[in-house]
């Protein structure tokens, strides 16, 4: 811009910078670029030291590029889901560019380019006498020293840690004043002429138009024709291209994107953008590149813009947005991308990365439709849902929903519920929330300690409602829970059983049993195996005193009140799918730099983390769950295995996760903040805590029709055998007692309808099966006294009469007879038979008969 205030001071520093450093530019330049002129005296001699001692090596960077992010459709193609940038910048091929823009470029910039060793005298000349007498400030630089500032510009760029560091190296780069203006324009000489010994005149100038800046963030030739035109560069009209090379000199002031403006906007038809264009025409057809006709009919066109802006950010990945943004956080939080902070924000936003990813188009398009069901907004309680799917055996993340709009911009989602730039499905490190309660999902940990320690899931217990004593450190110590303190869902009532029947029905009162029997830190320490965490980052038990964020283990544990991200609850679940192979989730399958070279990627090892014969047969246990169990709800019924887990905390939180063998799905409905009951809300004609019942099927049934599933491995044998157990005698025990007791052993209780005995009413007469070692499961059938019971006296051998006394003192009744003849019998007979039988328990009611023998009956 003019220097409006020059001083005598001035004006006399910047004759002597003309005499002196202009002096040795002028001789340096004629005696580099034109060598056949001779260059004699002290003076020139000293001036080319001074020259050849500044440095000429110039590293040229790859140019800053946009990042993009691509998933793959069902037919190969990749689809690009967003991008990231700095500078928009589309970097072209010599060819890719339209030959009327090197004209404009050359003509207006540069005109004796293909003449000059990389320094224009006659050009510099002009500029030192034209800024040192007062008038407007002139580059005088040729297309290589214009080359040379804007890698120094992109060097700052790229180096600068800090706004006011940047600001400082860029002033240093492009100072056009004073004597350090002078220096600067000197070495800018320097490593202009040793850039043209190392490379050619196309190569520069193809490297010119590409890293020049044409305006706001629109970088090099390729994006700036897309951007202001929607044209590829080989496809530039005469006027776009004066356009285009006119913006160079001033492109913030020249662009043609801001119609709104009073100068240079749409209202005066961008009249300085217009005369830049004009004047660049006509050096063109001074230069003889146009024809006077040419330059009539494009100096007659009014600038037109077709502005295509270059969108950048996740929000482009629609539906799919919050996987975008899973991935984007990979990428600023792995090593893999740079060793700090800066340099993998540096990688995304400038190293023109590549990065294919895990997403499955079609299961992200089913899984958006599932999803739509829940609305992004609810009059009564802040609700979130979201939908993630993984391949089992991999961890690649195939699909990831949630029911709120994406997007970064803080005053929007301030304004709008229904954006959040919150990714529920994952940590808190990658965009996500704090996690939420997972409920009984967390139940699929206990099953798999149970199944550690060797227990049998046809293993009876006793899971009724009642006082517990559970074991919560891995060193045994308990923590007792009262009776009443654990409820099961909808007011169920507990029962003795199996854990393979407490896994199908949910039942709180049963895994806290299991509890009793196995620890709680160990439930807790195989979900931090299995890579469950806190949303937040911290494991769910005590493994490490030094961290007091760690949770402790209590005996709700294993009811799932702990945060944690669904995705998290994916992983664990397709470990079992895959037969005790834990693979961390994974988004990213592939990484090429600028250069078309593939790149490290996270570090993703799968690792076995459970016997297969653990999970095999938790997955027989799970499939009950989806077969008649809680989740029956949920059952897809196309013929492909899968297992399942459903979970409700406290009715502010609903889950249903489950797999076949080839995907997972976990779906979450909940309150994102708030602890409203979601069965007193209903949206879209749902009970909101159902929903996941309708959107897992949907998710998990595009999975299997996509990928099939076979049958999962087989169970066990060893864990699931039919154990048995000790069945205490009860016989003589009040019925309350009895129960009580059998219970506690275990067992199932039927009363059975009271019968005849001689102990008082209400006491145990029998029992089936008897005491002994039994299978477990079995009921056990308790026979009650009527209090009603009398022996059958012993009356065989007395003679008839005394028989007949003695029956009717004990029952009231004389007793039917039968008399049998017998030769030499005398008297009145003697009794030889009872029936019901001596000591036989009758009713005091029932009628006795007796047989006797005389020698005659009549």
């Amino acid at each position: 811009m003019p220097d409006k205030n020059r001083t005598a001071t001035g004006v006399l520093g910047g004759i002597a910078g003309l005499v002196g450093l202009s002096a040795v530019a002028g001789l340096l330049v004629t005696a580099t670029v034109t060598p056949a002129i001779a260059v004699s005296g002290a003076a020139a001699s000293s001036a080319i030291t001074m020259f050849d001692n500044m440095p000429s090596y110039l590293e040229i960077d790859d140019l800053m590029q946009q990042s993009e992010i691509y998933a793959k459709q069902s037919d190969g193609v990749d689809v690009l889901l967003a991008r990231f940038y700095d500078q928009n910048r589309l970097p072209v091929t010599y060819e890719q560019i339209a030959p009327v823009m090197y004209d404009a470029i050359l003509s207006s910039e540069d005109p004796r380019y293909y003449e000059h060793g990389g320094v224009d005298l006659i050009g510099t000349t002009r500029a030192l006498l034209s800024n040192v007498q007062g008038g407007q400030t002139q580059g005088g630089s040729s297309i290589s020293q214009q080359y040379v500032k804007n890698v120094l510009v992109q060097k700052c760029e790229k180096e600068a840690p800090t706004q006011e560091e940047l600001l400082a190296c860029w002033d240093e780069a492009t100072q056009s004043s004073g004597v350090e203006g002078y220096q600067r324009k000197l070495q800018e000489m320097r490593y202009a002429i040793a850039l043209e010994q190392r490379y050619s005149k196309n190569d520069v100038l193809l490297g010119y138009l590409n890293i020049a800046n044409f305006g706001g963030t629109t970088y090099g030739i390729g994006a700036a024709a897309q951007y202001y035109f929607s044209v590829n560069a080989s496809d530039l009209t005469l006027s776009q291209a004066a356009t285009l090379a006119g913006m160079v000199q001033n492109p913030n002031t020249y662009r043609i994107d801001k119609p709104e403006r009073e100068t240079n906007g749409a209202a005066d038809g961008y009249a300085l953008t217009t005369d830049r264009r004009n004047y660049v025409l006509g050096r063109m057809l001074a230069e003889g590149k146009i024809t006077q006709e040419q330059y009539d009919a494009a100096k007659a066109e009014v600038i037109t813009p077709a502005i295509n802006p270059t969108e950048q950010g996740c929000q482009q990945a629609g539906g799919a947005a919050y996987f975008c943004d899973f991935v984007r956080t990979i990428v600023l939080n792995d090593v893999a991308f740079g060793e700090t902070p800066e340099d993998r924000s540096a990688a995304l936003r400038r190293g023109g990365l590549k990065i294919y990813t895990t997403l499955d188009i079609d299961l992200q398009s089913a899984a958006e439709a599932a999803i739509s069901i829940v609305p992004a907004t609810h009059p009564n309680l802040d609700l979130g849902a979201t939908g993630v799917q993984l391949e089992v055996g991999t961890g690649r993340v195939l699909a990831m929903v949630q029911n709120r709009k994406y997007t970064q911009d803080a005053d929007q989602s301030a304004a709008d519920a229904s954006y959040t730039s919150i990714n529920y499905n994952t940590r808190y490190v990658n965009g996500g929330s704090t996690g939420f309660s997972p409920g009984s999902t967390y139940k699929l940990f206990t099953l798999l300690n149970w199944l550690e320690h060797g227990h049998s899931v046809n293993e009876v217990i006793n899971g009724r409602q009642r006082n517990f004593t559970v074991m919560t450190d891995c060193d045994g110590g308990t923590q007792r829970v009262a009776s009443g303190e654990i409820k099961n869902f909808e007011g169920v009532g507990g029962y003795s059983g199996t854990p393979m029947k407490f896994t199908a029905d949910s039942l709180n009162t049963g895994f806290m049993a299991m509890s009793e029997k196995v620890s709680v830190c160990d439930t807790n320490k195989i979900a931090d195996r299995m890579g469950v965490e806190t949303a937040d980052g911290y494991q769910l038990f005590i493994g490490n005193v030094d961290n007091p964020q760690n949770s402790p283990n209590t005996p709700y544990n294993m009811l799932g009140p702990q945060n944690v991200a669904p995705i998290d609850m994916a992983a664990a679940y397709s470990t079992i799918a895959s037969n005790g192979i834990y693979c961390p989730p994974k988004a990213i399958d592939a990484v090429f730099n600028s250069d078309g070279e593939a790149l490290p990627l996270p570090d993703t090892t799968c690792n076995q983390v459970l016997d297969p014969s653990v999970a095999s047969t938790a997955a027989f246990a799970l499939a009950g769950v989806i077969n008649g169990g809680s989740a029956a709800s949920s059952r897809i019924g196309d013929g492909v295995p899968v297992f399942g887990k459903t979970g409700i905390h406290e009715q502010q939180h609903t889950w249903m996760d489950g797999s076949s063998t080839k995907v997972t799905t976990v779906v979450w409905v909940g309150n994102v903040k708030g602890n409203v009951r979601l069965d007193r809300n209903s949206a879209n004609g749902y009970s909101l805590w159902r929903l996941r019942h309708s959107i897992w099927p949907d998710m998990q049934g595009a999975a299997n029709a996509k990928y099939g599933g076979d049958a999962f491995a087989k169970a066990d044998s060893n864990l699931t055998r039919q154990v048995q157990i000790d069945l205490p005698n009860v016989v003589g025990q009040p019925v309350d007692q009895a129960v009580a007791t059998l219970e506690a052993a275990g067992f199932s209780v039927s009363v059975g309808d009271a019968v005849d005995s001689t102990q008082a009413a209400g006491i145990v007469e029998r029992q089936d099966p008897g005491a002994g070692r039994v299978s477990g499961g079995t009921t056990v059938t308790i026979s009650p006294s009527n209090g009603e019971g009398v022996a059958v006296p012993n009356v065989v051998g007395m003679n008839r009469q005394q028989a007949i006394d003695s029956i009717r003192g004990t029952f009231g009744r004389n007793p039917a007879e039968t008399c049998v003849v017998k030769a030499g019998a005398t008297g009145p007979g003697v009794v030889t038979a009872v029936n019901p039988g001596v000591g036989t328990v009758v009713n005091r009611n029932a009628q006795l008969a007796i047989t006797y023998e005389r020698d005659t009956c009549s």
